[in-house]
């Protein structure tokens, strides 16, 4: 069904049902992701879409915050200034004057005046005055509009009143929960937030989960560019606690088990435990032989690095898979991307090359791949865990949500981080190999 609205020169199609390609989207008009089941609006010739909210937007309102003149919708993307609601930046369609340079984001114009929260016992007002403030929720200064309790002393930023009980991050297996940070127990890596990797100020909410003692600040897990959309999807249809329930008692690690290859051929080891001798990869035509042999100048074709032994070889041609290589799974997720990942044994780009966005260096090996979103890991970044002990570092180190200098290289990227120290690696630093072979030989 087509509608007209002002919001955009071209009918717009309403969608009520889940979107069909699993495509991530986002609203034209708010930046914001239109998640899949969520009602929104279309338009066929732009390829753009909207949300159901931001579609029906009035073209002009009147707004306390600026009573003197009436407010125009600016189809606009981007816009120099600050929202005149919340003082933070401008982006997207948004409110303004035409004769001052008074203006407003479309979100903040739409802002109810009154809100049964859930981080608060009692209702919320809206002020709609822009002052100072520091907020109950998070802790962090505001300067703009926010929602009061005139109950208690209690008063929040816009984004913070409105923060779910739970969230599912893609960074961990357990949906967290909104709690204050003063119920877990107290010890040193409590205190972090193992998203980015930073203190937790103790007498403020936090994300946390009890079966692992994993605590996120507020912002760090409601980041939508990182929210788990299965879970979200589920909660539309089911109490958040009985969802969370249902998940954990589930297979969480659902794909991280496709098997790779077939065995063709065992033997027993000294310890009686059972080999693969000879398998079927799903990435080699061929048969490969397992062999403890070295080979002189030959690269795994998984890892693009030096082989060593244990590894698979081809009897039949020159493809060699590090033993660890021939053994990663086939499906996996990853703390860098929302989406499951695919074990292809060649990117489908030209000549087979392809930019891992953990690294950012050209690799033609195989790839873990995202098809809605062409994201590419190499094997190695890949399979690095959230968090690990480095042989260079006396403490462990976790993979921040942020982006830093690296302690080894001083190139700035994305960095596992030391929560007792400044010390930080890159992926490429944490994935150096142990051992390498030169083509030099020492001469006395």
């Amino acid at each position: 069904m087509e509608h007209e609205y002002l919001i955009h020169e071209h009918p717009l199609i309403f969608h009520e049902a889940e979107k069909k390609d699993g495509a991530m989207v986002f609203c034209k008009a708010c930046k914001k992701r239109i998640w899949d089941f969520q009602f929104h609006y279309s338009c066929e010739e732009c390829n753009f879409y909207f949300h159901k909210s931001c579609a029906e937007q009035p073209r002009e309102l009147e707004h306390p915050l600026h009573p003197k003149h009436r407010l125009n919708l600016s189809p606009v993307e981007w816009s120099l200034g600050k929202c005149g609601g919340c003082s933070g930046e401008l982006w997207g369609y948004n409110y303004q004057c035409s004769l001052c340079d008074f203006k407003l984001h479309l979100k903040c114009a739409a802002l109810p005046l009154s809100i049964e929260s859930k981080i608060h016992v009692h209702s919320l007002n809206l002020v709609q005055r822009a002052v100072s403030f520091n907020c109950d929720a998070c802790r962090k200064e505001g300067v703009g509009m926010f929602y009061l309790c005139i109950a208690c002393p209690f008063l929040v930023h816009l984004d913070c009143a409105f923060l779910p009980l739970m969230v599912k991050h893609i960074r961990h297996k357990h949906p967290l929960n909104l709690t204050y940070s003063v119920q877990f127990n107290q010890s040193d890596h409590n205190q972090i937030c193992l998203l980015c990797v930073e203190k937790v100020d103790t007498n403020y909410r936090v994300y946390y989960c009890s079966n692992c003692d994993f605590v996120a600040h507020l912002n760090c897990a409601v980041d939508e560019r990182n929210r788990d959309e299965t879970f979200e999807r589920e909660l539309q249809d089911k109490d958040p606690f009985e969802s969370a329930i249902v998940r954990q008692s589930s297979n969480l690690d659902e794909y991280t088990d496709a098997l790779p290859y077939f065995v063709k051929k065992i033997k027993l080891g000294e310890d009686k435990t059972e080999i693969a001798v000879e398998i079927k990869h799903f990435s080699h035509e061929h048969d490969l032989e397992l062999t403890e042999e070295f080979e002189a100048n030959e690269k795994c074709d998984a890892c693009v690095r030096h082989i060593f032994p244990p590894f698979y070889s081809c009897a039949q041609c020159r493809f060699f898979l590090h033993k660890s290589c021939a053994e990663l799974p086939r499906k996996k997720r990853h703390s860098l991307h929302q989406h499951p990942l695919i074990l292809l044994p060649q990117a489908s780009y030209s000549g087979g090359f392809f930019q891992c966005l953990a690294c950012n260096i050209p690799c033609n090996g195989f790839t873990y791949y995202c098809g809605r979103c062409g994201f590419n890991l190499d094997v190695q970044c890949g399979s690095l865990s959230d968090i690990f002990i480095h042989d260079g570092h006396e403490h462990r180190l976790i993979l921040s949500s942020g982006y830093a200098d690296c302690s080894s290289c001083g190139r700035w990227g994305k960095i596992f981080r030391c929560a007792n120290c400044e010390f930080a690696l890159d992926f490429i630093c944490s994935t150096l190999p142990h051992r390498v072979r030169s083509q030099f030989s020492c001469s006395s």
